[in-house]
């Protein structure tokens, strides 16, 4: 059993009608839903606004897959929280940001760069599935159409990725790198690009079996919760 934690700022949903229309059970819960169908994954929620944020050390340790959506509230995520996010990512945790998420205190870190990148809202999105062999592509068709996304666009200031599996093209022609994978220490990152909140981007089927290859992909193998300054410390002790 896949244990995956979805984190989601939940802001969006609850102070502004039409997002909460779309998902009138959070992000968190359409992602949850859809996931939950998976008899191999087991889902659990985290969001800004309960204590320390939904985050511990101990819920971490028994988390497999981290999913986090994050988008006016990056800088309200304790910093805390963040070295010790980053810290179970290097020990094995799976780690999984949507959208607006490239710009978490997060991913930033894990990236070393600003992760800035062009946008403007609205616009026709067709998904290139660049490498068709990959474990995250499986049962994803070669290309797919999203009616409406905000547009995201290069330069998109990240390092190079491992692989970048999916691109994005725009109707207005720009080009994006919409689905990216990384390692950092012994864990597994898949940056997807689809997910503005004012678009029913997450009840899109073809999303939703790239986020449950995602999870699947990312999952450690044999975790063992431990990360080099784990040992360090261990070893100073």
């Amino acid at each position: 059993m896949i244990n995956v934690l979805i984190w989601n700022e939940y802001r969006h949903e609850r102070c502004q009608k039409e997002v909460g229309e779309i998902y009138p059970d959070g992000i968190h819960g359409c992602i949850g839903k859809f996931l939950s169908e998976c008899e191999d994954i087991k889902v659990s929620y985290a969001y800004l606004d309960m204590e320390n944020q939904g985050i511990s050390d101990e819920i971490l340790s028994s988390t497999d897959v981290l999913i986090w959506w994050g988008h006016m509230a990056h800088d309200e995520v304790t910093d805390e929280n963040v070295s010790m996010i980053c810290r179970h990512i290097n020990g094995g945790m799976g780690f999984i940001p949507l959208h607006s998420a490239h710009h978490s205190k997060i991913f930033k870190q894990l990236m070393g760069t600003s992760c800035n990148l062009q946008w403007r809202h609205g616009d026709r999105e067709r998904i290139w599935c660049a490498v068709p062999s990959h474990p995250i592509a499986n049962g994803v068709p070669l290309h797919f159409q999203l009616e409406r996304e905000e547009m995201y666009g290069e330069p998109f200031d990240i390092p190079s990725p491992d692989e970048t599996v999916f691109l994005g093209w725009f109707a207005g022609g720009q080009v994006f790198r919409s689905g990216v994978t990384y390692r950092r220490g012994s864990g597994k990152i898949f940056y997807f690009q689809p997910g503005h909140e004012e678009y029913p981007i997450y009840h899109d089927r073809n999303v939703q079996q790239i986020i449950k290859n995602a999870v699947r992909w990312s999952c450690p193998e044999n975790r063992e919760h431990k990360c080099i300054e784990c040992f360090m410390a261990e070893i100073l002790e």
